[in-house]
């Protein structure tokens, strides 16, 4: 029904192009606004998100983009089944999925070759990507740090220890990094990074919370400029 609801779209786009007449004539029937809007969401640029944690990220790209005429997220996947986004989100535009990781190479990826998103985002996710993904979706696979890289990046590097090994160290600055996901952890090519002045006050709680506000901030403004030009 749907397929057959595009389809009918793409012919009545190919007249209109030659047929003035035709398109003030459309645009007084009540079908016409009923295929437009599909045709409208199959336009946008697809977004899946992958999660590990509480999803807060997620929850703030949704919102930056549920009223986008350019951009839809279309699923959230977690590995998690404890997730408080799994258990919360009420979004009945966004698909949710939880995964065991002994999917993510097979069952997963299949479903995601289907979906054929423009960009998958890694927001909190904390399982190391197949290689299989790297090369079907290339450049396609970003992921957010909270450190300015390749400080405090690889393996076993994330969230809170980052910030207290910042708050040790006595580091002067910290920050986010978005980039390209490889097949190395954290070493893909670098694509956007934000500094921050670390305070003499600076805790781990604080630091965690400046980073946060990086991260709502300059994540959807990334995906932004990477799917719209």
């Amino acid at each position: 029904m749907f397929i057959s609801s595009v389809d009918k779209i793409k012919k009545l786009l190919s007249k209109l192009v030659f047929n003035s007449k035709l398109y003030l004539y459309l645009l007084n029937k009540k079908d016409f606004l009923k295929y437009i809007e599909p045709c409208n969401y199959l336009m946008k640029k697809k977004i899946v998100i992958f999660i590990s944690g509480r999803g807060t990220n997620a929850l703030n790209i949704i919102s930056q983009f549920r009223d986008s005429d350019e951009i839809s997220v279309i699923k959230v996947y977690s590995n998690n089944k404890n997730s408080q986004f799994l258990k919360s989100h009420n979004d009945s535009k966004t698909d949710t999925s939880y995964f065991s990781n002994d999917q993510l190479p097979y069952s997963v990826f299949e479903e995601l070759k289907t979906i054929d998103p423009d960009l998958i985002v890694l927001a909190g996710f904390l399982k190391k990507i197949p290689t299989i993904y790297i090369d079907y979706f290339k450049n396609k696979i970003i992921n957010i740090h909270p450190s300015i890289l390749p400080n405090y990046g690889g393996k076993g590097m994330y969230g809170s220890k980052i910030h207290t090994k910042v708050i040790e160290n006595k580091e002067r600055e910290t920050g986010i990094t978005i980039h390209y996901v490889s097949n190395q952890y954290d070493s893909g090519e670098i694509i956007f990074q934000k500094k921050i002045n670390v305070e003499k006050n600076d805790t781990p709680k604080t630091i965690e919370e400046k980073i946060h506000i990086l991260e709502y901030e300059y994540y959807p403004k990334v995906i932004q400029s990477l799917l719209v030009k």
